[in-house]
């Protein structure tokens, strides 16, 4: 035991401690760095307008930029365990701010899809600088201190809705994206300046970085439960917030982009709770806490198909969904860190491709449910992912103890 954590302090780094003020700087990172992917959502229905396309066909940018996600996460995340991080993530900025650019000036759909894939591979940044929080925190305190990282990650994706909702609504979709390319240039900058080195920890090779996931996958039943958990809850999430500006924009709401980014607001409720779910991972099984956390977010669901129609309903609803599936994310996260820690961008690396597949088969299936029965197959759609997530974590539950 002595010999590991020794290893562990010699892998973090150097001269460098976990001040709260860096944490801070990592955590607001992780926020302006995620949002990109969520600034679409509030806005589909205007950029439907701008292309002539229906709501299945603007879904897909949702779609295409979560699938870049996933493959930005397979080809960059690992390099985490043998890079140093801080040039990887101001390579990582830099190459997110183009993209941006790209997806503000799209003339047509398959332009956008695209810019909108390029959006995804290159905005991994946030899972870049979580494992090396993880590395850098003491090892009592690494529930805490990802709980305090993924808080700023998951304001992110709820307040970009609400920021994205009212710039686009005041000035039109493309000037958000104008504005988030700014701002990446800007995170490269300062964070340049601001992170510490850190030291690889494997000597691996690339190629060898990339057949290790198959192994991790073969050899860690806790990282498949966890990533196939993480996956349907996210799908659930995403079913739910692709579909909703085109719920909100007909009847009985008539909201326009503004209004529909609103919401966003409403689950930061559900953000707040990240660091306590942390430190409550430290303290007790975090098994259990994912399948409290599922149904949770199952309970969502039951107030978006019942009480859907009613604007209060609707509040409770994404109240119950972001906490349960934030909760679920962290408690998962803490559980699969503590597997093989000199692996723990890797094993960040299966968990969160396979999260981010998970949403984007929820955004395609999402915008398709819409489309064919309009909310009530929302609400099927999303309630039954989650009763599949809460099948996967009681059957592994059954076979293995913890």
């Amino acid at each position: 035991m002595t010999n590991n954590v020794t290893e562990l302090e010699m892998n973090k780094p150097k001269g460098q401690i976990l001040t709260k003020r860096l944490v801070l700087l990592m955590s607001i990172t992780c926020g302006l760095a995620v949002a990109n992917l969520y600034y679409n959502q509030p806005l589909l229905a205007d950029m439907g307008r701008t292309f002539h396309a229906n709501s299945h066909q603007i879904g897909n940018i949702s779609m295409f930029t979560q699938i870049g996600y996933a493959i930005g996460m397979f080809l960059f995340v690992p390099l985490g365990d043998m890079r140093e991080r801080r040039l990887l993530i101001t390579i990582l900025l830099s190459a997110v701010t183009v993209s941006l650019v790209g997806v503000a000036a799209a003339q047509n759909l398959p332009w956008i899809y695209i810019a909108s894939l390029a959006v995804g591979i290159t905005t991994v940044v946030p899972q870049v600088i979580i494992p090396l929080a993880a590395q850098m925190a003491e090892p009592l305190e690494r529930g805490k201190v990802i709980g305090s990282v993924m808080s700023g990650l998951l304001f992110g994706i709820l307040l970009a809705r609400t920021i994205a909702g009212f710039i686009g609504g005041s000035f039109g979709w493309r000037s958000m994206y104008w504005v988030a390319a700014i701002l990446m240039l800007a995170l490269a900058v300062i964070l340049r300046s601001f992170l510490p080195k850190s030291h690889p920890e494997t000597t691996l090779t690339y190629r060898q970085v990339l057949t290790s996931l198959g192994e991790l996958i073969i050899t860690q039943p806790t990282l498949r439960e966890a990533s196939l958990v993480g996956a349907l809850l996210f799908g659930s999430f995403s079913v739910f917030w692709t579909s909703l500006a085109f719920y909100l924009e007909g009847n009985p709401y008539n909201f326009g982009s503004q209004e529909t980014g609103l919401f966003g607001l409403v689950g930061v409720v559900g953000a707040a709770a990240a660091p306590a779910v942390g430190r409550l991972a430290d303290r007790f099984s975090t098994k259990s806490m994912v399948g409290m956390f599922i149904l949770i977010t199952l309970l969502s669901y039951l107030f978006f198909g019942l009480f859907g129609s009613s604007i209060w309903g609707l509040i409770v609803g994404v109240i119950l969904l972001d906490l349960g599936v934030q909760g679920a994310q962290v408690s998962n996260q803490t559980r699969i860190y503590s597997l093989v820690p000199e692996a723990r961008s890797r094993l960040n690396t299966v968990f969160m491709v396979t999260y981010f597949l998970g949403g984007s088969l929820g955004s395609s299936i999402g915008s398709y449910a819409w489309n064919m029965w309009k909310w009530q197959g929302v609400c099927l759609t999303g309630g039954t992912m989650i009763a599949l997530s809460f099948i996967v974590w009681g059957v592994h539950r059954r076979k293995y103890i913890g």
